[in-house]
């Protein structure tokens, strides 16, 4: 049995600008059909807007709240709320809150920096 271990997890900043920690993916091991990690922003950060060729996505706003962009249609998220995004789907998340803005992605296939495309 392989448990991961959010704590243990090396923070990176992916091509978007956002800090996350994989659990796993295809750096860190324990999957090669998808990825899962978790992603801050800090109060006022954004993500770069952006889209991936191939992944479909799945964000999940663990705590905070922020607006999310998907295909020009503005959202406001918080904590508890899933966002599925389909590949190619142009996105960018805002932290509007005080507090980090902490949420899961999910990709599949794995999230890798050469699928991430900018404006």
């Amino acid at each position: 049995m392989d448990v991961r271990s959010l704590g243990a997890a090396e923070p990176f900043v992916t091509a978007d600008g956002s800090t996350i920690r994989e659990l796993c993916g295809l750096p860190t091991g324990g999957t090669v059909n998808q990825s899962l990690a978790e992603a801050t922003l800090e109060p006022g950060q954004a993500t770069t807007r952006h889209y991936h060729r191939d992944a479909e996505e799945i964000y999940f706003v663990l705590e905070g709240e922020g607006q999310l962009e998907l295909e020009g249609e503005r959202a406001r998220v918080e904590a508890g709320d899933a966002i599925p995004i389909e590949p190619g789907a142009w996105h960018q998340i805002r932290n509007l809150g005080t507090v980090p803005l902490r949420i899961l992605c999910c990709c599949s296939p794995p999230y890798r920096h050469e699928d991430t495309f900018f404006d």
